[in-house]
């Protein structure tokens, strides 16, 4: 039976040999084979890009002693990889980002244009990974949309593959409805959550701004991930005037995050969700 596959968006940088570093940690425990995949807008370009890719993974198998796959696809950058993702045996594409930087501000985040859509998991990273081996600490902020839940899957994927603490950040809200379901959403969270024996806590926080004070904890306690997940329906204003998961996904403190998007499938994973048995 083949192997599941890492994705790692290579565009022969520092950054996204830093994604490498993060997907190598995640093949150990996953038992995965890592691709590293270049997209370009032309077959004749893809000659090239594959040449280069070629020479980069003979030098990235010494010095990390491991086997990399190339991938070179045509396309669009915003497209390619998330559909890639989706049709074929991808566990989750793990990519480099250098922030919000620029045009971008005005434009929208790359890292979350790429991610929108996809039916995969993304890990965003900024750096190298942390030295240390395990995972211990998973912030997960929670709020009152009834998608919100699905983030659990994932939440319970961590826990099963790498034992981590899940940190649930609960906003506090003035209005009355949305608090109502805020707390539906938490009581189905500890439910799932004590279901599967997980370790977790729940952190309130005084403030609506649940993207600040979710990177500001994860920076208190040295986290080892952020999880969250995209707005539903997300269009180009929300890329504009920015969505919290793009001031998560590009946090100063360059913390990884998973970002998981509504609706996600993980069939994959048999009865190891948050709807199985």
């Amino acid at each position: 039976m083949e192997k599941d596959t890492l994705l790692v968006p290579w565009d022969f940088t520092e950054v996204a040999e830093s994604a490498l570093q993060h997907a190598l940690k995640f093949a150990k425990r996953l038992n995965n084979k890592i691709t590293l995949i270049h997209v370009v807008k032309s077959s004749k370009k893809g000659e090239e890009a594959l040449v280069e890719l070629n020479k980069d993974i003979e030098e990235l198998n010494k010095k990390y002693n491991v086997e990399l796959e190339p991938l070179v696809l045509e396309g669009s950058l915003f497209h390619v990889i998330s559909d890639y993702a989706s049709e074929n045996n991808v566990s989750m594409v793990i990519m480099g980002t250098h922030g919000i930087k620029g045009m971008q501000k005005f434009t929208g985040s790359y890292a979350l244009k790429v991610i929108v859509g996809s039916k995969i998991p993304f890990l965003v990273v900024q750096d190298d990974p942390a030295k240390k081996d395990e995972f211990k600490d998973v912030v997960f902020p929670l709020d009152y949309r009834s998608e919100a839940k699905q983030k659990l899957q994932w939440a319970l994927f961590l826990v099963k593959y790498f034992d981590v603490k899940i940190n649930i950040i609960i906003p506090t809200l003035k209005d009355r409805s949305l608090n109502n379901k805020l707390m539906a959403n938490v009581h189905f969270a500890e439910k799932i959550l004590g279901k599967y024996n997980c370790s977790y806590e729940l952190h309130k926080v005084e403030e609506s701004n649940i993207a600040e004070r979710s990177i500001e904890f994860a920076q208190k306690i040295n986290a080892d991930v952020m999880l969250i997940m995209t707005t539903k329906g997300i269009g180009i204003t929300d890329y504009v005037l920015g969505t919290q998961e793009q001031y998560i996904i590009a946090n100063t403190a360059k913390i990884p995050v998973m970002v998981v998007n509504p609706r996600t499938d993980l069939s994959r994973y048999g009865s190891f969700s948050a709807t199985g048995g």
